[in-house]
């Protein structure tokens, strides 16, 4: 095995060996793969894609694309996941027949929602009965595979020709990267993989299957929100899934800038704009606060920029009236709408729809704008801020923020997820790479994943990958984390522990009060939610790799509890330590109340 500094590229490479001439069905889909320039591929192994797998490894070298084993197909579908939320590219996963379909679904859902480019390719048992192996391949086959995600992917198809596999690989990676981003479904015949056809034949080149170049809006309606916004006194920008580009984060603060607009941002969408801008309004929560609800109701005009539920976010301004702000919407998620999920949210009044991505809509508006007064002129002065001592018993949310914080100092530092405490202030942005935001679609255990797919993405980058994980998220999908420490992919874990499923605490404390029930039972016993007696050990889950890699490799480590505001500050320290190697910290978090969690 090569050296272990060399990350992911510097393991598991296999000789070659090809004869010239003997080529198989695979070979073609491992060739476009690399024509795609996909770098890796996710996967668990499976008997339904061995050809796939044999061309990978015999033909190509396990080279562009390189394999990254995992040890579950959610983890495979949610490392990719991650590393498109930084790179803005797909990243392939593989996954074994129906079965592994099954496993990914709840990653490929959290895809979906997140609208984010996924590369999934499946495989099912030969399609031609009189090839299926006795009782296996059967039970591995299925009629139309692809129905058991095509809700909830842009695009699937089953090839069944070498040919035809080729074209669906191109469709596929294009329809994957056109925004609105989400992810596709390849089924592969394992007949046609494992076909013998001989020579090589030609192989389209991907450069003439690219993705349209985005759509400029219409001139009138540019000119038309560019006219609103410059007579508006009190702008409001709400800024949704946008670009991680620095040329566009700086042309967003340029707009609000030039309007004097407020800004408020979305948790559940990453860093979109500065925190700490005087214009930024409100901290970032996953629901409008108070404060943000009174200045969207106060608002005469507002600009969303492809905002997640902007129907919502009107109804916390306005209730059951009808909004009194004039609406201008930049979004092109309208398209990939459909009957059977519910993520595209209310129906928002809108008085004017850019049919464009938001970042694109930005740089139309920007050379449309006059000089003019700031908006807001009444707006009152922002409450300073008060620091968060580290002290007491308890470590509570706002705690291991700050200590974090402090640990990190000013080295760059992506912060992959954050818990659902973590909403407000907790963690300020500069960059659009501070912070990710959350993983779409609620789908509980795919933290860890994802986590080890943007830190793969954030290699070389010189930012610390850092995945604050609930316990709940954590526990369910621990095992991620053997693949990060397999591939040397430096990554600092950090699992904020209360023993308990404690957003359902507060839903059964809600269902008990509003039925006069018991509501100790939400408190006290906890049943159905609260994890004790005994504690699931999520302190040792993390993978350790061999003693001789501990000696060689400083600061890598498993689980460490840290129980207490003295066990937080040593956790500082061995976070500290463990910028080049990944390492999972516990901290447990006791006795907090509801206000703490309830943000």
């Amino acid at each position: 095995m090569n050296d272990g500094s060399l990350g992911p590229g510097g393991l598991e490479r296999p000789v070659l060996a090809n004869e010239p001439g003997d080529y198989w069905g695979s070979d073609v889909v491992a060739l476009m793969l690399r024509e795609l320039d996909l770098p890796y591929v996710a996967l668990n192994p499976g008997a339904s894609y061995r050809g796939l797998h044999d061309s990978l490894v015999n033909l190509l070298g396990n080279r562009d694309p390189q394999m990254l084993l995992c040890l579950h197909e959610e983890h495979a579908v949610a490392m990719a996941h991650g590393y498109a939320k930084v790179t803005g590219r797909p990243m392939g996963a593989i996954v074994h027949s129906n079965v592994g379909l099954m496993h990914a679904t709840m990653a490929i859902f959290n895809a979906w929602c997140d609208r984010v480019p996924v590369f999934v390719l499946g495989a099912t048992g030969p399609v031609d009965a009189a090839k299926r192996r006795p009782w296996i391949d059967w039970i591995h086959t299925a009629q139309d595979q692809g129905a058991l995600v095509r809700n909830f992917t842009k695009w699937d198809d089953q090839p069944a020709s070498v040919a035809a596999a080729a074209e669906s690989l191109l469709r596929a990676h294009r329809m994957a990267t056109t925004p609105p981003c989400g992810p596709v479904y390849i089924c592969l015949d394992a007949a046609l993989q494992e076909s013998r056809i001989g020579a090589l034949p030609p192989l389209p080149s991907a450069a003439r299957f690219r993705p349209p170049r985005a759509a400029a809006p219409d001139p009138a309606a540019a000119a038309e929100a560019a006219a609103l916004l410059n007579a508006a006194e009190r702008p409001l920008i709400l800024v949704g899934r946008v670009g991680r580009g620095e040329a566009e984060w700086q042309r967003r603060v340029r707009l609000a800038e030039a309007l004097g607009a407020i800004v408020l941002t979305d948790a559940k969408t990453g860093a979109g704009f500065p925190s700490t801008h005087p214009l930024h309004g409100p901290p970032a929560g996953n629901n409008p606060s108070a404060d943000a609800a009174a200045l969207i109701r106060k608002a005469d005009v507002v600009l969303s920029l492809d905002w997640v539920d902007l129907a919502g976010a009107l109804k916390a301004g306005w209730g059951e009236e009808p909004a009194g702000n004039k609406i201008i919407l930049a979004s092109l998620d309208h398209l990939v709408h459909n009957g059977w999920s519910m993520d595209y949210q209310g129906l928002p009044p809108t008085d004017l729809h850019l049919s464009v991505e938001p970042d694109v809509a930005v740089a139309a508006l920007l050379p449309l704008l006059k000089p003019r007064q700031p908006g807001w002129p009444d707006r009152p002065a922002a409450t300073p801020r008060q620091a968060v001592p580290i002290s007491g018993d308890t470590i509570a949310p706002l705690m291991l923020a700050a200590a974090l914080r402090e640990a990190v100092g000013t080295r760059p530092t992506c912060l992959i997820r954050g818990p659902l405490a973590w909403a407000g202030n907790t963690w300020d942005v500069a960059h659009p790479l501070d912070a990710l935001g959350g993983d779409g679609g609620g789908g509980i255990g795919g933290g860890p994943g994802m986590a080890v797919g943007a830190a793969l993405a954030l290699r070389g980058s010189g930012r610390l990958p850092v995945a604050v994980l609930g316990d709940g998220d954590f526990l369910m999908g621990a095992t991620a984390l053997w693949t990060a420490v397999h591939y040397r992919i430096p990554l600092l874990v950090v699992v904020s522990n209360n023993n308990s499923f404690f957003n359902d605490e507060l839903h059964q404390d809600r269902m008990a009060r509003q039925r006069g029930r018991p509501v100790a039972n939400r408190v006290g016993t906890r049943p159905g939610r609260r994890r004790v007696r005994p504690d699931p050990p999520a302190g040792r889950v993390a993978p350790r790799p061999a003693r001789r890699d501990r000696l060689r490799h400083r600061g890598r480590g498993g689980g460490r509890r840290c129980p207490g505001r003295t066990g937080l500050c040593a956790g500082r320290q061995r976070g500290d330590r463990a910028r080049r190697h990944g390492m999972m910290l516990n901290r447990p978090k006791h006795r907090l109340g509801k206000a703490a969690l309830n943000v």
